[in-house]
């Protein structure tokens, strides 16, 4: 293992964009979904929902928050209906899915999507059962991520030590709350829409575009 993450048996993930490279762009397919919701619900016409939908993301964490904060939609039903996608996209990496199963200590899932979503994901990448939790949009009292408060409620309900864990993100903005709790953070710069977004080093610890050869090298060869 590599010395400066010897000390770590929690493991936690991202899901969107984090254990698939973002070239597979999932979110297109739920842009579509969101944009729909909107127009239904606002009377709006795809432009002003597509403005709506990105203004809320920026200032919320995600476009449910800011539809729940200003029109006091159901969260369950806005989920429902932006997830109804087909997951052809996706594909098995064998390659990663193997140093996944071989990280030491446990691993999580933390994910501002909600858990049926996350399950269908993990599906569909050959990684059902190989992690211990998802920990969702539900689970944070749909407060997404990056408010402290998700990050919280993992540790507590968990017991997870942050200062024994690590978080890997593809959206930078959504490091920070897990450093400053003491878990050591790992940006996967892959390209993520907004995923450079409020970057800065003070609160990355690591950096790789792609999750599958950075893990096989802190494994030093084990996976």
């Amino acid at each position: 293992m590599l010395p400066a993450l010897a000390h770590v048996d929690c493991w936690i993930f991202d899901l969107d964009n984090t254990l698939y490279p973002s070239k597979a762009d999932l979110f297109a397919l739920i842009d579509v979904k969101m944009g729909e919701f909107i127009q239904g619900l606002l009377g709006c016409d795809p432009v002003e929902a597509r403005a709506v939908q990105k203004r809320y993301f920026l200032e919320h964490g995600t476009t449910l928050s800011g539809l729940m904060r200003h029109h006091g939609i159901a969260p369950r039903d806005f989920l429902d209906y932006v997830h109804d996608i087909s997951m052809d996209r996706l594909e098995v990496d064998p390659a990663l899915n193997a140093a996944i199963a071989a990280l030491p200590g446990r691993r999580l899932i933390f994910t501002n999507g909600d858990a049926a979503y996350a399950g269908r994901v993990l599906d569909k990448l050959g990684l059902s059962g190989v992690f211990e939790l998802i920990h969702d949009i539900h689970a944070c009292q749909y407060v997404p991520k990056p408010d402290p408060s998700g990050y919280a409620a993992l540790c507590s309900a968990y017991a997870v030590d942050p200062a024994r864990a690590v978080f890997f993100e593809d959206m930078a903005r959504n490091l920070r709350p897990a450093k400053a709790i003491g878990m050591t953070t790992v940006w996967v710069n892959n390209g993520s829409e907004s995923g450079a977004h409020e970057h800065h080093p003070d609160f990355i610890d690591f950096e790789t575009d792609h999750l599958t050869p950075f893990l096989a090298d802190i494994l030093g060869g084990r996976a």
